[in-house]
Order: structure tokens, then sequence, then C-alpha cells
């Protein structure tokens, strides 16, 4: 097991793990659903620049504006806002420390985790797996 899970909560989209498993590539499955974390540097989203909206590879929720998305250095994808009830938050005690970690509201799919040390307007750092996402271009 890579992090703790939260205890098990309701969401709008629920499968059960074999159906997870049968909708996700592994690695996706191991980010998502198993709490895990990609190698940095390691998605192509992390140079994805065009106008559009980031989504949950889990269940297509639009997660992020591609104009909230800048270049933290992390080698992950991130953003300093999501779009407005899409991601909820829950305290991450794993690895012997706390840190906020990241779900989608829909599915409760692990994304990544929020640090406060992102840019204006918000000062907030949503670093997220590039592997728990999707990404839809504006056009």
């Amino acid at each position: 097991m890579f992090g703790a899970k939260p205890a098990p909560q309701s969401f709008p989209v629920s499968k059960t793990e074999a159906e997870w498993r049968a909708i996700l590539r592994p690695d996706a499955y191991r980010v998502l659903r198993e709490h895990g974390t990609e190698r940095a540097g390691t998605s192509p989203l992390n140079n994805e620049k065009r106008a559009g909206t980031f989504t949950c590879a889990g269940c297509g929720t639009a997660l992020f504006q591609a104009d909230t998305k800048f270049e933290s250095g992390t080698g992950w994808p991130s953003f300093f806002a999501p779009i407005d009830g899409a991601v909820a938050t829950t305290t991450d005690r794993s690895f012997f420390m706390t840190r906020t970690e990241v779900h989608c509201a829909h599915c409760g799919g692990h994304l990544g985790h929020v640090f406060p040390d992102g840019p204006p307007p918000t000062g907030q750092r949503y670093c997220m797996n590039g592997v728990s996402l999707g990404f839809m271009p504006a056009d």
C-alpha cells in the first residue's frame, strides 16, 4: 500500500474495485484507487499548454481549467485553483507527515496533494499526478 486510504465514503460515481480495474490502466488504478504517486517528470500533461479542461481520469469530471495551470518546477502538473465543487480534501497522515490530500469529489479518486506555496491569486499549489488526469482541449 502506498498511502493511507481515507475512510470509505459515498460518491456520486461508485464502482467496485473490479470495475475500476477493468476501466483504468494499471498505473492510473495504482494512483486513483490505491493512493499511489507517479514518478516526477513522467507525465506528458506537464507540458500541456493548450486551452481546455483537465478532467478526472477515473470518471471524466472537469477538475481544473487550463488557465489555472502553472509551472511549479516539481515535475507534476500544478494548478492554483480547482473548478468549484470538483475536488475535495482529506488529511493524509501517511509517510510520517501530515499533508492535505486532494481527491475527485465525484468518484473519490486520489489526485495528489495541495500545498500553501502556490502563486497568486490563491497561494495554493494543487500538485496532481498526471496519470490521474485527462485533458480535453477547448477546440
